[in-house]
């Protein structure tokens, strides 16, 4: 009986050691802004990054701290292709009315730590 509660608790320890895999196949780009936001004081962070597959590639989309400000949506090069909602009125800048039906295979990169 002790050598199988001595076995159970090496095997408990062992998979507590295992290292967290990373994100993978988030372009450099993306983990830079990752970075930056990380930076940034607690109430100024993004929210979270979440991955998603938009007209068949993919994106990183950027939710901001408060409902005033408009969300971001990035391409996998990290440009800017525009804020599908947020600011005042809740539907962003205009220049992606479709991707809130369009979006697809959402997968949380980030999320701010509270």
């Amino acid at each position: 009986m002790k050598k199988l509660v001595f076995l159970l608790a090496i095997i408990a320890m062992g998979s507590s050691f295992q290292k967290k895999k990373p994100v993978q196949s988030v372009p450099k780009c993306i983990l830079e802004k990752i970075e930056a936001y990380k930076k940034k004081e607690k109430h100024d962070q993004p929210q979270n990054v979440i991955e998603y597959e938009y007209k068949g590639k993919k994106v990183y989309y950027v939710t901001m701290p408060c409902c005033d400000f408009f969300n971001e949506l990035y391409d996998a090069k990290g440009n800017l292709m525009g804020h599908p909602d947020g600011g005042f009125t809740g539907r962003g800048d205009g220049k992606l009315p479709d991707f809130t039906e369009l979006k697809k295979k959402e997968r949380i990169i980030w999320q701010a730590t509270k």
